[in-house]
């Protein structure tokens, strides 16, 4: 069979199988809906459904393509057999002509532009990189795995999960057409709602508004997963409308579900639970009925969806919201400085300096933030004068609660969560004059469509640019397509096709994991793969290197433990020690098996400081603090009289004391003034970074022309030991030989 039908049939499957889970649902429950709203809700309440049975599959080991085929016939069956196939009598008034016919236009345009993006061959970043890395890893391995060298896997990914369905049965394309099939559905989400409370023209325009923005097309046509959280967030906001006005008790139960699977979604709409509680409570106490057993049903149903990702997490990274939190929950898979360098990277972009270059960014330029979503969304402020209406107060709350988030990341593709609920308040404050809405919207569509829009946006925006029909059905090779256009897939398949299998690569810049099945060890990605990094770093730079020496010298005395203890309150170095050497007589004691090592904080490492290697070191991986040691114990007395720290000279504001015990127990100072001085480099230090790194189960560095350590080691690399094995577009792949090249 042809590669697209292929691809056509795991997203059909996956989405199928969402929609029939959501018809089950309803009908069990007893739920009714109008006809045109039935299928979007339906299809986003059974994804919540279908994302909880593909997690237990992948939880027990069974997650492959014969085992969700039989997931799809069974679930179809039980539709079949239970009846719940029928569709609703019930039916919305007709829509406007002129709206009727405006929606047709913009389906049919941007629907052949979204499909055929959709469904040729992947190549966004984040979906080429951990959204199917990790999918297609899930399937090598038939379920979950223990990766601690990857936050991303740390993330909840209930969206992931239809792609895991789709994807063993379609690859990457079929699971980036699951998020195009949401993308079509959104829309049919906000006119539904529209209509039910009485605005069906401002519904079509809204949903007109966000179907062709340029943001909403490129996100919602790769394998990322923003649209279909959008859909989320928007089907429960739509449910609650409901369930206020119609007050069934059972409509609690999708209603938390969807709140539920907006966190296991992405951690970003997590407020969608603490947004539906206080809309449920508040609507109970102002009628006066009970709230606790409505309560109970609702966190019954959130729980169902959370607590499967908090435990994997828990089980796996030690902190069960990993990879954020890990001052509340410590753990060895990821460090708090790293955590915290994340969280503002993500708040300034890095080339963000005011806040009021926000606004034209994220709506005609593209440049900095990564999307536009339009010109006329210049507009928005329009959307306040829906406060005027009861049925916009509440589209504008939503909108306000789900943008709280964005200040942690200012990308603009987190404001997609709001944007419904913003274009539906806008759409329905243009509608009250006669003609500003229609022109709005059908300006909207022109500036949007990829020629006109690439006239006035950046050239680096993130976007659309043309209707591939020949890369969706495959007449144009996938290879062939994916060679000519995304640079990343051919050093995937360089990794793929030098690298032997089950052997790691080490990497500052990252690879587009899913296209290879090896293991890509990205830098900054985790705690173990800071620390490898780190070896490169000290290696290839000088002033990072251990050239710092701190000496604590006392009278000879016999001690069983020493301890260094940090005292400065607060601080941004990092105190850290490359090695550790107790003396007796200017003697080095030899190192025994009995020595115990630990520290506070990060006592996971602190066996680096005692390796004997100066290519490693412990680092405390948090700000300074008053109170953080490093402790050793010899396992009996011994006779010292100086302890010596090899260190990286970058020990600004760190203040120490050492402190001695003996075997009575009794802890003593034995001193606050050590002296530091200044050595040379140590010779042999890149060799030794090699070796260590080789020690470490790392065999391959993939540099990128700007990685740290790249040109030392293009210039040097008879001194580091390694051999240029394949080079593309300036990456290079490196044999780590070590003592073997010799």
């Amino acid at each position: 069979m042809p590669q697209a039908y292929y691809i056509l049939l795991g997203a059909a499957l996956a989405l199928s199988a969402c929609y029939a889970l959501g018809r089950l649902l309803f009908h069990r429950l007893g739920l009714a809906f109008h006809r045109e709203e039935e299928l979007p809700l339906a299809l986003v309440c059974g994804a919540s459904l279908l994302h909880l049975i593909v997690f237990t599959a992948a939880a027990v080991g069974v997650a492959k393509k014969g085992v969700f085929i039989a997931m799809a016939i069974a679930i179809f069956a039980a539709v079949w057999l239970t009846g719940s196939w029928r569709r609703s009598s019930l039916r919305f008034p007709a829509l406007p002509r002129f709206w009727r016919i405006a929606l047709i236009a913009a389906y049919l345009a941007y629907g052949v532009l979204y499909w055929s993006n959709a469904m040729a061959p992947e190549m966004s970043p984040d979906g080429s990189g951990y959204h199917l890395g990790l999918v297609a890893k899930y399937l090598r391995d038939r379920g979950f795995t223990r990766i601690t060298t990857n936050m991303y896997a740390n993330l909840t990914q209930g969206i992931e999960m239809l792609y895991l369905f789709a994807f063993s049965i379609g690859r990457h394309s079929a699971a980036a057409l699951v998020h195009c099939g949401f993308t079509m559905a959104m829309p049919l989400l906000i006119l539904s709602h529209a209509r039910r409370i009485g605005y069906p023209a401002a519904g079509a325009g809204a949903a007109i508004l966000v179907l062709c923005s340029p943001l909403v097309g490129i996100d919602g046509t790769t394998a990322y997963n923003d649209i279909a959280v959008m859909s989320v967030v928007f089907a429960l906001f739509s449910l609650l409308w409901i369930w206020r006005s119609e007050r069934n008790a059972a409509m609690l139960i999708p209603i938390g579900l969807l709140a539920g699977y907006a966190f296991a979604c992405k951690y970003t709409v997590a407020l969608a639970i603490p947004y539906a509680g206080a809309v449920i409570l508040w609507t109970l106490l102002r009628s006066g009925r009970p709230s606790i057993r409505p309560l109970a049903v609702f966190g019954s149903c959130v729980a169902l969806m959370v607590i499967p990702w908090l435990a994997k997490n828990w089980i796996i990274a030690g902190n069960p919201l990993s990879p954020f939190l890990n001052r509340f929950f410590p753990n060895p898979t990821v460090h708090i400085s790293f955590e915290l360098e994340y969280v503002q990277m993500m708040r300034r972009y890095g080339e963000i300096d005011r806040w009021s270059q926000i606004p034209l960014d994220v709506t005609v330029y593209g440049e900095r933030l990564a999307g536009i979503l339009g010109p006329v969304f210049l507009l928005a402020p329009l959307a306040l004068l829906a406060l005027r209406q009861k049925e916009g107060r509440p589209l504008l709350l939503a909108a306000a609660v789900f943008f709280l988030p964005y200040f942690n990341n200012i990308g603009a593709r987190f404001l997609l969560p709001s944007l419904p609920f913003l274009a539906l308040a806008l759409a329905m404050t243009l509608e009250r004059t006669h003609a500003l809405l229609p022109l709005v919207v059908a300006l909207h569509m022109v500036v949007s469509w990829p020629h006109v829009l690439k006239q006035y946006c950046s050239q680096y925006a993130w976007r659309l640019d043309r209707i591939p029909i020949a890369a969706a059905l495959r007449i144009t090779p996938e290879e062939n397509f994916l060679i000519d256009r995304f640079p990343g897939y051919s050093i995937a398949r360089m990794v793929e096709n030098a690298v032997p299998p089950g052997e790691k690569v080490l990497t500052f810049s990252g690879a587009p994991e899913a296209y290879t099945t090896r293991e890509i060890v990205v830098a900054y990605q985790g705690a173990h793969n800071n620390m490898l990094g780190e070896i490169i770093w000290v290696a290839a730079f000088p002033d990072s290197s251990p050239t710092q020496r701190i000496d604590f010298r006392f009278h000879k005395r016999p001690l069983r433990r020493i301890r260094l203890w940090q005292s400065a309150a607060k601080g941004e170095t990092q105190w850290s020690i490359s090695e550790l050497r107790v003396l007796a007589e200017a003697k080095e004691l030899p190192r025994l098996p009995e020595w115990r090592v630990t520290a506070w904080p990060n006592h996971w490492e602190a066996g680096l400081a005692v390796d004997n290697s100066l290519a490693t070191r412990w680092k405390i991986w948090e700000p300074l603090r008053d109170g953080m040691y490093f402790d050793l114990d010899f396992g009996q007395d011994r006779h010292i009289d100086a302890v010596l720290i090899e260190a990286v000279p970058d020990q600004v504001g760190v203040e120490l004391k050492l402190f001695g015990q003996s075997s009575s127990g009794r802890w003593e100072l034995l001193s606050e003034a050590p002296a530091s001085s200044d050595v040379p480099q140590v010779k042999g230090l890149r060799r030794a970074a090699v070796e260590e790194l080789r020690a470490q189960g790392i065999r391959y560095f993939l540099a990128g022309p700007d990685d740290p350590g790249a040109q030392d080691m293009k210039v040097n690399g008879g001194a580091w030991g390694v051999r240029k094995i394949s080079e593309y577009g300036g990456v290079t792949l490196y044999l780590l030989e070590g003592a073997d090249s010799n």
